[in-house]
This record gives C-alpha cells, sequence and structure tokens, in this order.
C-alpha cells in the first residue's frame, strides 16, 4: 500500500497570476503543504523538516485554474533511497486532472546527504 495523503484547496486571489491564472508557484506551496501532513500523520515531521532540501523538481500543468476553484491534492510516496524520498502529486479540479508533478529532497544533516534512520520507517509504507 502506498503512503499517500490529499488535502482540499481553494485557489487564493494572491495565488493567481495577471491573466486570472494560477501561479505555478502555487502548485508548489500545495506540495510542500501536503508533504507537512503526510509527515504529521506519520509522525517524522520534527525530524524532516528542515533537513530535507529539494534536489529535483518537475511538473507539467494541464488545465488553467482560477480564482476560488476547490482542488484536490494528492501526494504520494513514489520511491524512498538511502537518502532521498521521491513524491509524485496531482492536482483535480471537478475530477479533472489540473497538474501533475514529481518531487525529490534528500535527508541532509550536518551538512550531508545522510542515510534515513530508524525513524524514517513509515515514509516507506
Amino acid at each position: 500500500m502506498a503512503t499517500s495523503v490529499r488535502i482540499e484547496r481553494r485557489l487564493a486571489w494572491p495565488d493567481t497570476d495577471a491573466a486570472g491564472v494560477w501561479h505555478h508557484s502555487t502548485f508548489w506551496r500545495w506540495v510542500e503543504e501536503a508533504e507537512a501532513e503526510l509527515h504529521r500523520r506519520l509522525g517524522v515531521i520534527d525530524h524532516t523538516f528542515g533537513h530535507t532540501p529539494r534536489r529535483h523538481l518537475e511538473a507539467e500543468f494541464l488545465l488553467p485554474l482560477r480564482f476560488d476553484d476547490r482542488v484536490d491534492v494528492s501526494l504520494t510516496v513514489a520511491r524512498v533511497g538511502r537518502s532521498s524520498i521521491t513524491y509524485e502529486v496531482e492536482v483535480h479540479h471537478e475530477g479533472a486532472l489540473a497538474a501533475r508533478g514529481t518531487m525529490t529532497a534528500v535527508l541532509v544533516v550536518g551538512g550531508e546527504a545522510t542515510a534515513w534512520p530508524d525513524w524514517a520507517t513509515p515514509l516507506r509504507g
């Protein structure tokens, strides 16, 4: 069973660009909100936040979202490596896929990539 979380959000006015469409940075904020919620639920947030800088981000925007649109953000742990974690993310609006992407982070302690310790077991699912 995959380790995942789903959160609901509404597109706020400051999250739109000059054309009234969602700004790309909103996607990444929602990804990080979902990541925080997952880590909170798994009980690892005190160990991970502040220690998992981003290594790779990739996104594809498929539908324009507009002010006050309600969305579902789904984040799933796709892979846990020796010191990295990769998430797959989807944003849906009214059942349609609006955006998808991946984010890879690395556990860094003392300035160096570090192997996941025992407390990270819940991330593996």
